[in-house]
């Protein structure tokens, strides 16, 4: 158990905030010792999951061992899933209020957040593993405060107030993040109970 305890893999973000946001979600269940580094890859292009695997194939790469990447999208039903896997660079120049106005001609202001964490080994030969959690929303004039990306513009399905306006216990109870990490400490814990389960050779 000690052994297993102490493995880390990296994740690869810049943002201090984000790897608050997902320690507190995973808590002292997960296996995995995560260390935060800001790694610069290429904005690849396409759709989600090839996007996600792309990233953490190229993350693996540069950091050498077990690496895990994160991928967000924010889709509007009314613009057919855009911005989708381009929402850094539509909130870099429109800000939250900027998101809003792009539904201002459409009835339909429903949305949906989609996590992507993509996990490798480090090995090349191991397959990149996707744990999605996905958040039905609508998009609403920007309420709350502004330290966390488009959360304040998003309203999740069945509350009145934004991502941004919700306790953080309660948004990291539903939100698109915590539903993707729930799939990935399942799976690590799973892993786990395998290995522990498996006899040594003598």
């Amino acid at each position: 158990m000690a052994a297993l305890a102490v493995r880390s893999a990296v994740f690869v973000t810049g943002n201090a905030k984000k790897l608050e946001e997902v320690s507190q979600i995973l808590g002292d269940t997960f296996p995995y010792k995560l260390i935060a580094r800001k790694i610069d890859l290429p904005e690849y292009q396409g759709e989600p999951d090839e996007i996600s695997i792309q990233k953490c194939r190229e993350a693996a790469t540069q950091v050498q061992g077990p690496v895990i990447v994160e991928d967000t999208c924010l889709c509007f039903n009314a613009l057919g899933g855009l911005p989708g896997p381009y929402i850094k660079w539509f909130l870099e120049k429109l800000k939250p209020e900027g998101l809003y106005k792009l539904l201002a001609g459409f009835e339909d202001k429903s949305a949906y957040a989609i996590c992507t964490f993509a996990f490798s080994t480090g090995s090349p030969e191991d397959p990149v593993k996707l744990f999605k959690g996905q958040t039905y929303g609508r998009i609403v004039e920007p309420r709350g405060p502004r330290d966390f990306g488009w959360d304040p513009c998003f309203q999740p399905e069945g509350y009145d107030q934004t991502y941004a306006e919700l306790p953080k216990t309660v948004k990291n109870s539903i939100s698109h993040r915590s539903r993707a990490l729930k799939e990935l400490a399942s799976y690590f814990i799973q892993q786990n109970n395998l290995a522990e389960a498996t006899p040594s050779p003598s």
